[in-house]
């Protein structure tokens, strides 16, 4: 493939999907940029300016930036966790009231999406990033200031609204500028850093010796919003591009007295020798200043509202089911459970910590987490090798396999955790456990979510509304009211049993997936949910 006339390479693949969704053809033929020897997926248009076509630098950056948002909206989610006494104590509230502080915004955190998806479909992913940002940073300074406890709640909902369009927007990007072979990769790197905000309690407690109270960590996270708020600024571009998908045809177009035909029906032999001119132009790339600008064009195909109500469609669709169920059970366990009874059982005989050590629990998150990164290619690398083996034809089920050793690893996590708060036993128990949960959740946050996405050919922000609003539903039935049921019913029963098995059962669904994935894909792919899905798919991004 020919240079582009400023010299940039631009990716040329002749891959495309089967009948099936899930299925790709990633034979290379001659002249194709390739990946582990298989061609690229999705098929890029011809133009420096379609995201894919991007230099790596630029979708590096933007993933960065995205994952940085991610990480600081999950940590001022989760961060006042260790304040549920101290807010308590000054709001003259119970404890469980007092954890509303967290359960309530993490419900708005999910929910919020119902709005700021369908947003960014209609008006740019560039300027709803800018703008949920700016108002993240706003509820932050509201937080900072409150003096009562509905003041706190409200300015805590606000930033929690905002930031949690960062549960979905960096899926929609890795979706929009990286190719199939680095998206279990990419989404790695994202979900790491999320998973990360988890640790915002360890800051929040240690930052009480500042001498500024609770407050502290707000003023932190201000700081922090508006750096970030300036680096999107500057470097995410709209990823918003609508390319035809690879076996579309434009029709036949008349230049002076030739007959212009697309490359496509050349390749084809649809057209006859001498009467042949191939159009092919190539735009220039934009400049820099020009990407600048906070807004992006109107999408006028886009219906705000029917998007908002096609998404609850996706809960009868099998594979975003399971990512619903696998992100809802994780997070309330790691966000919320965990948060929620360490601090409350460590300050307490026999450990009597400080408050100011409650959220060293965060460090057994790192630790979790920290050990999980060296396995973020796993799944890319295992489905490329399968899909050479299987003659360049790539399953979505092909990447399932790295989430077996997860799938028993996490629900031991909770029988260690779950006995060593009923039975009072060593500190390290603790740390054990949520070591092992965490670094389960890694998988299955990262790769049943890659899965669905490789597995449907739907709108994908459709899709992620319904993940984002389905596992927040379930992570907060998790949490709303754990305090309550282990002082009535004990750790090991809530936690070891009753939570373990949850997790065990849902866990188990990789087999059926692994087993029967294709024929469950067939089968929808013939249904009138998944053909209703396919038309209103109105930007070919993924598929």
């Amino acid at each position: 493939m020919a240079p582009h006339g400023d010299g940039t390479h631009l990716v040329h693949s002749h891959a495309h999907e089967g009948d099936v969704p899930g299925t790709v053809d990633l034979n290379a033929a001659e002249g194709d940029d390739t990946a582990y020897g298989q061609a690229l997926f999705p098929v890029p248009a011809e133009d420096p300016n379609d995201p894919l076509q991007w230099p790596v630098w630029k979708k590096n950056m933007i993933l960065i930036i995205c994952s940085l948002y991610s990480f600081l909206g999950n940590s001022a989610l989760l961060g006042p966790s260790v304040y549920i006494g101290i807010f308590a104590e000054a709001f003259a509230i119970s404890p469980t009231t007092a954890s509303g502080l967290i359960s309530y915004p993490n419900i708005m955190y999910g929910c919020g999406t119902l709005l700021t998806v369908p947003a960014y479909l209609k008006f740019g992913r560039r300027p709803v990033m800018l703008l949920t940002l700016l108002v993240y940073m706003l509820g932050l300074i509201g937080a900072s200031v409150s003096t009562s406890y509905g003041g706190l709640m409200a300015a805590r909902i606000i930033h929690a609204f905002a930031s949690g369009v960062c549960e979905a927007l960096p899926v929609q990007l890795v979706n929009d500028i990286f190719f199939l072979h680095e998206r279990g990769t990419k989404l790695g790197y994202y979900t790491v850093c999320l998973c990360w905000g988890s640790t915002g309690p360890l800051y929040a407690g240690y930052m009480l010796a500042g001498g500024y109270s609770w407050r502290l960590f707000f003023y932190v996270e201000v700081a922090f919003a508006g750096a970030l708020l300036v680096l999107a600024f500057l470097f995410v571009e709209e990823t918003s591009y609508k390319r035809n998908t690879p076996n579309f045809s434009p029709a036949s177009s008349v230049v002076g007295e030739k007959k212009v035909f697309s490359q496509d029906d050349v390749d084809k032999e649809k057209v006859p020798v001498g009467q042949v001119e191939v159009q092919t132009l190539v735009p220039p790339r934009r400049s820099f200043l020009s990407t600048l600008k906070p807004w992006s064009a109107i999408d006028r195909d886009e219906e705000f509202f029917m998007t908002i109500a096609r998404s609850f469609t996706y809960f009868l669709v099998p594979s975003v089911l399971w990512v619903v169920t696998s992100f809802g059970i994780y997070i309330g366990l790691g966000a919320l459970v965990f948060n929620f009874t360490f601090p409350l059982k460590i300050v307490e005989a026999p450990y009597n910590w400080s408050a100011q050590n409650a959220g060293l629990i965060a460090v057994a998150n790192i630790i979790g987490y920290g050990l999980a990164v060296p396995f973020t290619f796993t799944s890319d690398r295992l489905a490329a090798h399968l899909t050479k083996r299987n003659g360049g034809i790539r399953e979505a089920e092909m990447r399932l396999g790295v989430l077996i050793p997860a799938a028993i690893i996490a629900p031991c996590g909770l029988i260690v955790y779950g006995l060593t708060a009923q039975r009072n036993l060593h500190w390290v128990g603790y740390f054990a456990g949520v070591v092992m949960v965490d670094w389960g959740s890694y998988f299955f946050f990262t790769f049943t979510l890659a899965y669905a996405i490789d597995s449907y050919t739907a709108n994908t922000s459709e899709m992620l509304i319904a993940m984002c609003v389905g596992k927040q539903l379930i992570s907060f039935a998790f949490g709303i009211y754990v305090l309550d049921w282990v002082f009535e019913s004990g750790y090991a029963v809530i936690i070891a049993g009753i939570f373990c098995g949850v997790l065990f059962a849902n866990n188990l669904v990789l087999v059926p997936f692994m087993v029967f994935g294709k024929r469950i894909r067939v089968f929808y792919a013939n249904t009138w949910l998944a053909k209703m899905h396919k038309k209103t798919v109105k930007q070919v991004m993924a598929h």
